[in-house]
């Protein structure tokens, strides 16, 4: 079994170092300084027990995907591709899944945002997607080095739902390398379960320039967050998503119970000047939002602020 991690920053590193103690054939494909670190150095991750692991880069086989022509040895090779880059870049990453996967090879997507899953649909088939939502915390530092700050779950699920049953292979690959792995039915479900998290903890983290453990010691960051989600969910119950009996306050806690330590990837663009998911987020929420008559005042004042300090740079 080949399976190719596309973007291996923080979540992916966590994908790599997990993978690595199993038998797994494993293709990274990466970029930039993180390709480069991969290769000379390997993946330096740091472990919610505290230990420093080091994956030699003999372990996996390296793909920059920068390069214009793809490998031989890499091309229609991999059983599975799991999708872990920026909403930014799904595009260009659906592609890279097209070129790297066997005929009846499927991905697996565990960005964040709304929309990811369609564009890959449109690139590989719609039978060929898999959508998860993972609760595992991790942080990259300026050095490349991986921590993994808080263990969790992934959950998972066939964008159609009549394709569940190819999954097992992934499903025991996820939970061999202890990532705590549940295959689910209800893919909507997953979907906007993550968003409600994302749009909680990321803008306000990022905002305020703080660890997800902040929210808890705040009241002022817990309640714009807790607004943020609770926005999110009656758009979400108007588009027709099954949300369950979900304890909005629970849930969230229990998210930044797991992760106090971790700096959200909103934080981390943002401390590093990249453009951020925020219109995959908030964004998304505002315009589904508007599409059914809901207001989400919320939401588009951290899409707003968010976008700001984006821009920030172009302004004396």
């Amino acid at each position: 079994m080949r399976v190719a991690i596309i973007g291996v920053g923080s979540i992916g590193g966590i994908i790599l170092g997990a993978m690595a103690d199993t038998d797994v054939d494993i293709v990274c494909v990466s970029r930039g300084s993180t390709a480069k670190n991969l290769s000379d150095l390997g993946l330096v991750l740091h472990t919610p027990e505290g230990s420093i692991e080091v994956i030699p880069s003999e372990r996996y086989l390296l793909v920059d995907s920068e390069s214009k022509n793809l490998s031989e040895q890499i091309r229609g090779t991999c059983d599975i591709a799991i999708i872990c880059g920026k909403t930014l870049d799904t595009p260009a990453l659906a592609e890279l899944a097209s070129q790297v996967l066997t005929n009846d090879g499927y991905a697996l997507t565990i960005q964040n945002g709304l929309g990811n899953a369609e564009v890959l649909a449109h690139r590989l088939g719609r039978e060929r997607v898999f959508v998860g939502s993972l609760t595992h915390a991790a942080w990259r530092s300026n050095q490349g080095e991986v921590h993994w700050v808080g263990r969790g779950s992934i959950n998972f699920g066939a964008l159609d739902s009549q394709e569940n049953h190819r999954a097992e292979s992934l499903l025991n690959i996820l939970n061999d390398a202890e990532l705590d792995a549940v295959l689910c039915d209800d893919i909507q479900q997953i979907i906007w379960k993550k968003l409600l998290i994302n749009v909680a903890i990321n803008p306000v983290c990022a905002i305020a320039g703080v660890r997800n453990g902040a929210l808890l010691e705040v009241n002022s960051l817990w309640q714009q967050s807790m607004q943020a989600m609770r926005e999110a969910a009656i758009v979400a119950r108007a588009s027709g998503v099954d949300l369950g009996d979900i304890k909005l306050d629970e849930y969230l806690r229990d998210v930044v119970v797991i992760s106090p330590e971790n700096r959200c990837s909103m934080l981390q663009d943002i401390m590093a000047g990249r453009p951020t998911e925020i219109d995959a987020l908030c964004g998304a929420v505002v315009l589904r939002g508007e599409a059914e008559g809901i207001p989400t005042p919320c939401n588009a004042i951290l899409h707003g602020l968010i976008k700001g300090i984006e821009n920030s740079s172009k302004f004396d």
